[in-house]
Protein backbone atom coordinates (compact mmCIF):
# COMPACT_ATOMS: atom_id res chain seq x y z
CA UNK A 1 0.00 0.00 0.00
CA UNK A 2 2.51 2.24 0.87
CA UNK A 3 4.81 1.54 -2.33
CA UNK A 4 1.51 2.18 -4.57
CA UNK A 5 1.39 5.80 -2.41
CA UNK A 6 4.91 6.09 -3.76
CA UNK A 7 4.15 5.72 -6.89
CA UNK A 8 0.94 7.91 -7.12
CA UNK A 9 2.55 10.71 -5.17
CA UNK A 10 5.82 10.58 -7.92
CA UNK A 11 3.51 9.89 -10.80
CA UNK A 12 1.13 13.21 -9.50
CA UNK A 13 4.32 15.21 -8.78
CA UNK A 14 5.80 14.47 -12.64
CA UNK A 15 2.56 15.55 -13.69
CA UNK A 16 2.44 18.63 -11.77
CA UNK A 17 6.63 19.79 -13.16
CA UNK A 18 5.39 18.97 -16.63
CA UNK A 19 2.28 21.39 -16.02
CA UNK A 20 4.62 23.49 -14.72
CA UNK A 21 7.39 23.58 -17.39
CA UNK A 22 4.16 23.54 -20.33
CA UNK A 23 3.09 27.33 -18.18
CA UNK A 24 6.66 28.75 -18.32
CA UNK A 25 7.13 31.59 -20.65
CA UNK A 26 9.52 30.70 -23.74
CA UNK A 27 13.01 32.16 -23.38
CA UNK A 28 13.60 33.57 -27.69
CA UNK A 29 17.11 32.12 -28.51
CA UNK A 30 16.77 31.85 -31.98
CA UNK A 31 15.02 34.07 -34.32
CA UNK A 32 13.22 34.19 -37.64
CA UNK A 33 13.17 37.65 -39.84
CA UNK A 34 10.41 37.07 -42.71
CA UNK A 35 10.98 40.41 -45.04
CA UNK A 36 14.58 41.72 -45.53
CA UNK A 37 13.54 45.59 -46.44
CA UNK A 38 14.44 48.34 -43.76
CA UNK A 39 11.57 47.42 -40.90
CA UNK A 40 13.13 43.36 -41.16
CA UNK A 41 16.52 44.27 -41.96
CA UNK A 42 16.44 46.63 -39.00
CA UNK A 43 14.37 44.45 -36.52
CA UNK A 44 16.90 41.56 -37.43
CA UNK A 45 19.98 43.98 -36.63
CA UNK A 46 18.59 44.65 -33.25
CA UNK A 47 18.06 40.99 -32.72
CA UNK A 48 21.31 39.82 -33.50
CA UNK A 49 23.28 42.94 -31.61
CA UNK A 50 21.57 41.31 -28.38
CA UNK A 51 22.80 38.01 -28.96
CA UNK A 52 19.74 36.01 -30.74
CA UNK A 53 21.01 33.77 -33.51
CA UNK A 54 19.08 35.32 -36.16
CA UNK A 55 17.99 34.10 -40.42
CA UNK A 56 17.07 36.77 -42.18
CA UNK A 57 14.65 35.70 -45.33
CA UNK A 58 13.73 37.42 -48.76
CA UNK A 59 13.18 36.19 -51.99
CA UNK A 60 16.81 36.62 -53.78
CA UNK A 61 19.94 36.40 -53.19
CA UNK A 62 20.35 40.21 -54.33
CA UNK A 63 17.38 41.83 -51.88
CA UNK A 64 19.79 40.04 -49.02
CA UNK A 65 23.03 41.43 -50.11
CA UNK A 66 21.56 44.90 -50.13
CA UNK A 67 19.54 44.13 -46.64
CA UNK A 68 22.86 43.17 -45.11
CA UNK A 69 24.35 45.99 -46.44
CA UNK A 70 22.53 48.08 -45.22
CA UNK A 71 22.65 46.55 -41.73
CA UNK A 72 26.69 47.19 -41.56
CA UNK A 73 26.15 50.56 -42.75
CA UNK A 74 23.87 50.86 -39.81
CA UNK A 75 26.14 49.11 -37.18
CA UNK A 76 28.88 51.27 -38.17
CA UNK A 77 26.53 54.17 -37.09
CA UNK A 78 25.46 53.12 -34.16
CA UNK A 79 29.19 52.32 -33.17
CA UNK A 80 30.08 55.45 -33.68
CA UNK A 81 27.93 56.71 -30.89
CA UNK A 82 28.03 53.94 -28.53
CA UNK A 83 31.95 53.32 -28.55
CA UNK A 84 32.65 57.03 -29.15
CA UNK A 85 35.87 56.74 -27.45
CA UNK A 86 36.91 53.08 -27.75
CA UNK A 87 37.14 51.71 -31.72
CA UNK A 88 38.47 48.44 -31.03
CA UNK A 89 35.36 47.49 -29.11
CA UNK A 90 33.10 48.79 -31.87
CA UNK A 91 34.37 46.81 -34.19
CA UNK A 92 34.26 43.72 -31.61
CA UNK A 93 30.60 44.76 -31.65
CA UNK A 94 29.89 44.85 -35.52
CA UNK A 95 31.60 41.74 -35.85
CA UNK A 96 29.93 40.00 -33.33
CA UNK A 97 26.00 41.01 -34.44
CA UNK A 98 26.81 39.58 -38.18
CA UNK A 99 28.38 36.49 -36.55
CA UNK A 100 24.89 36.18 -34.86
CA UNK A 101 23.13 37.24 -38.47
CA UNK A 102 22.46 34.89 -41.83
CA UNK A 103 20.36 34.65 -44.65
CA UNK A 104 18.26 32.15 -46.44
CA UNK A 105 16.09 32.54 -49.15
CA UNK A 106 14.48 29.45 -47.71
CA UNK A 107 11.62 29.89 -45.32
CA UNK A 108 10.31 26.54 -44.82
CA UNK A 109 13.72 25.03 -44.29
CA UNK A 110 15.16 27.66 -41.51
CA UNK A 111 11.94 27.40 -39.27
CA UNK A 112 12.13 24.04 -38.25
CA UNK A 113 14.47 25.16 -35.56
CA UNK A 114 13.07 28.94 -34.42
CA UNK A 115 11.87 29.90 -31.83
CA UNK A 116 9.92 32.90 -33.03
CA UNK A 117 9.08 33.86 -36.09
CA UNK A 118 8.70 37.40 -36.99
CA UNK A 119 6.78 38.75 -40.67
CA UNK A 120 7.85 41.73 -41.55
CA UNK A 121 6.65 41.43 -45.33
CA UNK A 122 4.63 43.62 -48.03
CA UNK A 123 1.18 45.16 -46.20
CA UNK A 124 -1.00 42.98 -48.11
CA UNK A 125 -3.15 40.23 -45.84
CA UNK A 126 -3.50 37.65 -47.98
CA UNK A 127 0.07 37.40 -48.69
CA UNK A 128 0.59 37.60 -44.79
CA UNK A 129 -1.74 34.99 -44.29
CA UNK A 130 -0.34 32.75 -47.28
CA UNK A 131 3.09 32.83 -45.68
CA UNK A 132 1.89 32.03 -42.21
CA UNK A 133 -0.32 29.24 -43.52
CA UNK A 134 2.68 27.76 -44.68
CA UNK A 135 4.93 28.08 -42.08
CA UNK A 136 2.61 26.73 -39.40
CA UNK A 137 3.29 23.35 -40.99
CA UNK A 138 7.05 23.31 -40.76
CA UNK A 139 7.77 25.35 -37.50
CA UNK A 140 7.89 23.63 -34.09
CA UNK A 141 5.01 23.39 -31.78
CA UNK A 142 6.51 25.82 -29.47
CA UNK A 143 7.70 28.30 -32.09
CA UNK A 144 6.03 31.60 -31.30
CA UNK A 145 4.35 33.31 -34.78
CA UNK A 146 4.36 37.29 -34.71
CA UNK A 147 3.37 39.97 -37.27
CA UNK A 148 5.10 43.54 -37.84
CA UNK A 149 2.00 44.83 -39.97
CA UNK A 150 0.84 48.40 -38.72
CA UNK A 151 -2.70 48.42 -39.76
CA UNK A 152 -3.95 44.50 -40.22
CA UNK A 153 -6.36 42.41 -37.89
CA UNK A 154 -3.35 40.04 -35.97
CA UNK A 155 -6.40 37.72 -35.27
CA UNK A 156 -7.43 37.63 -39.16
CA UNK A 157 -3.37 36.31 -39.70
CA UNK A 158 -3.52 34.01 -36.44
CA UNK A 159 -6.86 32.27 -38.30
CA UNK A 160 -4.44 31.30 -41.05
CA UNK A 161 -2.46 29.29 -38.68
CA UNK A 162 -3.31 26.15 -36.13
CA UNK A 163 -1.43 27.71 -33.56
CA UNK A 164 -3.47 31.02 -32.42
CA UNK A 165 -2.47 30.82 -28.93
CA UNK A 166 1.34 31.22 -30.08
CA UNK A 167 0.47 34.16 -32.18
CA UNK A 168 1.00 38.14 -31.56
CA UNK A 169 1.96 41.33 -32.90
CA UNK A 170 5.41 42.42 -32.55
CA UNK A 171 4.76 46.04 -34.34
CA UNK A 172 8.45 48.33 -34.81
CA UNK A 173 8.81 51.81 -35.35
CA UNK A 174 11.28 52.99 -38.52
CA UNK A 175 14.38 52.61 -38.33
CA UNK A 176 14.21 50.04 -35.99
CA UNK A 177 17.82 50.75 -34.70
CA UNK A 178 16.65 54.12 -33.34
CA UNK A 179 13.24 54.20 -32.49
CA UNK A 180 12.64 52.76 -29.12
CA UNK A 181 9.00 51.86 -29.00
CA UNK A 182 7.36 48.40 -29.91
CA UNK A 183 3.66 48.01 -29.79
CA UNK A 184 3.07 44.19 -28.03
CA UNK A 185 -0.42 42.63 -29.36
CA UNK A 186 -2.47 40.53 -27.87
CA UNK A 187 -5.68 38.64 -29.95
CA UNK A 188 -7.76 37.15 -28.13
CA UNK A 189 -6.65 33.89 -28.44
CA UNK A 190 -2.97 34.85 -27.46
CA UNK A 191 -2.34 33.19 -24.79
CA UNK A 192 -0.43 34.74 -21.71
CA UNK A 193 2.73 32.88 -21.62
CA UNK A 194 3.11 33.91 -25.48
CA UNK A 195 2.45 37.77 -24.75
CA UNK A 196 5.12 37.60 -21.75
CA UNK A 197 7.42 35.94 -24.03
CA UNK A 198 6.86 38.57 -26.73
CA UNK A 199 7.13 41.55 -24.05
CA UNK A 200 10.65 39.72 -22.82
CA UNK A 201 11.53 39.23 -25.78
CA UNK A 202 10.97 43.36 -26.62
CA UNK A 203 13.04 44.36 -23.99
CA UNK A 204 15.51 42.16 -24.69
CA UNK A 205 16.33 43.65 -27.88
CA UNK A 206 16.31 47.23 -26.30
CA UNK A 207 13.03 48.19 -26.58
CA UNK A 208 10.05 49.72 -24.61
CA UNK A 209 7.34 47.68 -25.03
CA UNK A 210 3.62 48.49 -24.61
CA UNK A 211 0.87 46.77 -25.06
CA UNK A 212 -2.35 46.79 -26.78
CA UNK A 213 -5.58 45.08 -27.51
CA UNK A 214 -6.02 43.88 -31.78
CA UNK A 215 -7.59 47.06 -32.57
CA UNK A 216 -7.15 48.88 -36.03
CA UNK A 217 -3.57 50.69 -35.78
CA UNK A 218 -3.49 49.45 -32.33
CA UNK A 219 -2.09 52.84 -30.33
CA UNK A 220 0.18 55.18 -32.50
CA UNK A 221 -1.54 55.15 -35.85
CA UNK A 222 -4.98 54.55 -34.17
CA UNK A 223 -4.01 58.22 -33.39
CA UNK A 224 -1.18 59.16 -35.78
CA UNK A 225 -3.31 58.44 -39.22
CA UNK A 226 -6.73 60.01 -37.94
CA UNK A 227 -4.47 63.05 -37.65
CA UNK A 228 -3.03 63.37 -40.65
CA UNK A 229 -6.10 62.79 -42.41
CA UNK A 230 -7.76 65.62 -40.61
CA UNK A 231 -4.77 68.03 -41.68
CA UNK A 232 -5.22 67.10 -45.22
CA UNK A 233 -9.11 67.56 -44.60
CA UNK A 234 -8.34 71.11 -43.47
CA UNK A 235 -6.06 71.51 -46.28
CA UNK A 236 -8.72 70.25 -49.06
CA UNK A 237 -11.20 72.40 -47.48
CA UNK A 238 -8.72 75.81 -48.23
CA UNK A 239 -8.92 76.41 -44.30
CA UNK A 240 -5.07 76.82 -44.32
CA UNK A 241 -1.70 76.37 -46.69
CA UNK A 242 0.04 72.97 -46.15
CA UNK A 243 2.91 74.73 -45.65
CA UNK A 244 1.17 76.71 -42.35
CA UNK A 245 -0.50 73.49 -40.87
CA UNK A 246 2.83 71.80 -40.74
CA UNK A 247 4.83 74.95 -38.82
CA UNK A 248 2.01 75.21 -36.75
CA UNK A 249 2.44 71.65 -35.57
CA UNK A 250 6.16 71.73 -35.11
CA UNK A 251 5.72 75.03 -32.83
CA UNK A 252 2.90 74.91 -31.42
CA UNK A 253 2.58 71.15 -30.94
CA UNK A 254 6.44 70.41 -30.61
CA UNK A 255 6.22 67.84 -33.36
CA UNK A 256 10.07 66.59 -35.31
CA UNK A 257 7.56 66.40 -38.16
CA UNK A 258 4.28 68.67 -39.73
CA UNK A 259 1.55 65.89 -41.42
CA UNK A 260 2.52 66.43 -44.37
CA UNK A 261 6.10 66.09 -44.04
CA UNK A 262 5.34 63.10 -42.25
CA UNK A 263 2.48 61.83 -44.89
CA UNK A 264 5.89 62.10 -47.70
CA UNK A 265 8.42 60.39 -45.44
CA UNK A 266 5.75 57.42 -44.61
CA UNK A 267 4.61 56.95 -48.16
CA UNK A 268 1.30 58.32 -49.40
CA UNK A 269 0.23 55.01 -50.91
CA UNK A 270 1.19 53.39 -47.51
CA UNK A 271 -0.98 55.69 -45.55
CA UNK A 272 -3.79 55.37 -48.37
CA UNK A 273 -3.89 51.64 -47.76
CA UNK A 274 -3.99 52.03 -44.08
CA UNK A 275 -6.91 54.38 -44.51
CA UNK A 276 -8.68 52.14 -47.20
CA UNK A 277 -8.38 49.02 -44.92
CA UNK A 278 -10.08 50.62 -41.84
CA UNK A 279 -12.72 52.17 -43.84
CA UNK A 280 -13.92 49.16 -45.28
CA UNK A 281 -13.70 48.05 -41.47
CA UNK A 282 -15.65 51.05 -40.24
CA UNK A 283 -17.44 52.25 -43.47
CA UNK A 284 -19.09 54.94 -41.08
CA UNK A 285 -16.57 56.04 -38.99
CA UNK A 286 -15.67 59.67 -39.90
CA UNK A 287 -12.29 59.01 -38.67
CA UNK A 288 -11.50 56.85 -41.73
CA UNK A 289 -13.30 57.97 -44.45
CA UNK A 290 -10.97 58.47 -47.55
CA UNK A 291 -9.39 61.46 -49.52
CA UNK A 292 -9.70 62.13 -52.50
CA UNK A 293 -6.35 64.63 -52.83
CA UNK A 294 -4.73 61.52 -51.55
CA UNK A 295 -6.22 58.97 -53.94
CA UNK A 296 -5.33 61.71 -56.72
CA UNK A 297 -1.69 61.78 -55.49
CA UNK A 298 -1.14 58.18 -55.50
CA UNK A 299 -2.97 57.45 -58.86
CA UNK A 300 -0.70 60.17 -60.16
CA UNK A 301 2.20 58.21 -58.88
CA UNK A 302 3.58 60.91 -56.53
CA UNK A 303 4.05 58.99 -53.25
CA UNK A 304 6.09 61.07 -51.18
CA UNK A 305 9.79 61.06 -50.69
CA UNK A 306 11.02 58.15 -52.18
CA UNK A 307 9.40 59.17 -55.60
CA UNK A 308 10.46 63.01 -55.20
CA UNK A 309 7.26 64.08 -55.41
CA UNK A 310 3.95 64.21 -52.84
CA UNK A 311 2.80 66.79 -51.39
CA UNK A 312 6.15 68.47 -51.55
CA UNK A 313 8.52 67.93 -54.25
CA UNK A 314 12.12 66.85 -53.30
CA UNK A 315 15.39 66.94 -54.97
Amino acid sequence: MAFATRRFVRAASSSSAAATAAAKKLIVKHVTVIGGGLMGAGIAQVAAASGHTVVLVDQSEEILKKSTKGIEESLKRVTKKKFADKPEAGTEFIEKTLKNLTTSTDAVAVVHSTDLVIEAVVENQEIKKELFKRLDKFAPEHTIFASNTSSLQITQLANSTTRQDRFGGLHFFNPVPVMKLVEVIKTPMTSQKTFESLVDFSKTVGKSPVSCKDTPGFIVNRLLVPYMMEAVRLFERGDASKEDIDVAMKLGAGYPMGPFELLDYVGLDTSKYIIDGWHSLEPNNPLFAPSPLLNKLVEEKKLGKKTGEGFYKYK
